[in-house]
This record gives C-alpha cells, structure tokens and sequence, in this order.
C-alpha cells in the first residue's frame, strides 16, 4: 500500500507474486476450517499443504524482500 500510494504504482516482480500467493493460500487454508470443523480430512490435507506451501512462499517473500529493504534504507532521507 505504501509503494502504491508513493509511487502511483505497483512493482510487478517475485517480490508481488509471492505476496500474492501468500494471501490466496492463507484465503485457501481459512476456507477449509469449516469443513475441518466437521470431521473432513480432505480439507485438513488442503489445509495443512496450503500452510507448507505458504511458509515457502514467505521465505521467498523475506528473500525478496531483504534488496527492498535495503534500497529503502539507502534512499531515505533521515531526520
């Protein structure tokens, strides 16, 4: 939100995508807890793989993330 509101704009890169997904597989997994609430262990198996799959994509996020940060850092102007 901050990027957009600065810049007009959003960045699309690894950094996006794997932000992107990080929400569609958190939506998924929170889907699935009704279901798992009556006993399906369908939804459990989607669920848990939902959350596998989420950690890795957020350890893609903070790697991504790190040249972000850094060139933030770089350019603020501090007081």
């Amino acid at each position: 939100l901050n990027t957009y509101a600065r810049a007009g704009k959003l960045f699309p890169g690894p950094h996006l995508y794997a932000g992107a997904g990080l929400v569609v597989l958190w939506a998924a997994a929170a889907a699935c807890v009704p279901a798992m609430q009556k006993g399906n262990d369908t939804a459990r198996t989607i669920h848990i793989s939902a959350n596998l799959a989420g950690i890795g994509l957020f350890a893609w996020q903070v790697t991504t993330g790190l040249p972000i940060l850094y060139k933030v850092v770089e350019l603020t102007k501090w007081p």
